[in-house]
């Protein structure tokens, strides 16, 4: 029970899968890692990035948290999004939420549940951006999916306000950042129509002079 050691079997059959489709595979993948997408998606157990989209190991740069929210004090988002496009050069910055999301449900309601309020506060404020249009829904799972959606949109500006992001504008280099929702329920991945290629398409005040 102290080893898991189901999880080690399923490790080793996983790999001699693999192998058998490709004996090269793991030789390959060690030798470089040069994907072209950085994916911010939610910690959600059931929201796979490669398996979304049908990529193997590689293909994608992964940051994780509760909700997929990019809050311009998380140095382990900002350390991530650096390395990725800086280092990587990643081409694209996909941020990918989901509905039915718990954090976001969680920041919907009036209940505590500890250090996580803190974190579930950027959500809130999404809420308030937007609490007017939200508050005149009824349905209750509408009313969570949209905010759903505008919590993404949000996670988008903030990527996009990064000084990191501008100054690869700035520099010319190749960079879209994407705004996508997922539903657990089909399987299918719903554009929702955010993209942001330049300084040009974000607000004037959230423009960076960079040298």
């Amino acid at each position: 029970m102290r080893t898991l050691k189901n999880l080690f079997d399923n490790n080793r059959k996983w790999a001699e899968r693999i192998k058998k489709t490709d004996p090269d595979f793991f030789t390959k993948l060690s030798k470089q890692q040069t994907p072209e997408y950085l994916w911010i998606g939610c910690s959600d157990s059931r929201v796979s990035s490669n398996q979304i989209v049908d990529m193997l190991p590689g293909e994608i740069f992964v940051h994780r948290n509760i909700a997929n929210v990019v809050i311009h004090t998380d140095l382990n988002c900002l350390s991530v999004i650096q390395f990725a496009v800086e280092v990587l050069k990643v081409k694209h910055i996909i941020v990918c939420g989901h509905y039915g999301c718990g954090g976001i449900k969680a920041a919907l309601g009036k209940m505590s549940y500890g250090l996580i309020d803190t974190w579930l506060r950027h959500i809130k404020d999404v809420y308030r951006y937007h609490q007017e249009k939200l508050d005149a829904i009824e349905d209750e799972e509408e009313r969570l999916n949209l905010l759903c959606e505008l919590n993404v949109i949000e996670q988008v500006a903030n990527v996009c306000h990064t000084s990191i992001v501008q100054k690869a504008w700035k520099s010319g280099q190749e960079l879209s950042v994407h705004g996508w929702i997922y539903s657990i329920e089909d399987g299918i991945l719903k554009n929702l129509d955010v993209c942001v290629d330049g300084v040009r398409d974000i607000s004037n005040t959230y423009r960076v002079k960079i040298e």
